[in-house]
């Protein structure tokens, strides 16, 4: 079962992407294992894997020029300018189960993947 999306109070969804409470509640709990309140959650697409592109997540304490952010209730997603249409839909959750252990990205513009699962096209 997945967990709804969380809602911003933003009027405009900056970048599009969609962080589950499931998802919000992990981040939450590695930035506090981390100890640092300055991170945010970058979300990124880059050239590569067998299909073409990856998916990146990481904590990144820059804001950089043309990035798009998104705060869900106290988790800041950002997006660099270049990833948005890419990620235009998209939905980042966690899952913690028996068969599957992280966090998983639905993406309504991926037209495939590779047998691996770790890229796209």
């Amino acid at each position: 079962m997945t967990d709804t999306a969380l809602t911003t109070e933003q009027p405009v969804r900056e970048h599009g992407v969609l962080l589950t409470e499931a998802a919000a509640q992990k981040v939450r709990s590695l930035l506090a294992q981390e100890g640092r309140d300055d991170l945010r959650l970058r979300v990124a697409v880059q050239p590569g894997g067998c299909s073409g592109l990856i998916y990146q997540l990481y904590f990144d304490e820059r804001f950089l020029d043309g990035d798009k952010a998104v705060d869900f209730d106290g988790v800041e997603v950002i997006v660099d300018e270049m990833s948005v249409p890419y990620l235009d839909g998209a939905t980042i959750d966690f899952q913690d189960t028996i068969a599957q252990q992280g966090f998983t990205i639905d993406n309504p513009n991926a037209s495939g993947s590779c047998a691996c699962g770790d890229s796209f096209h």
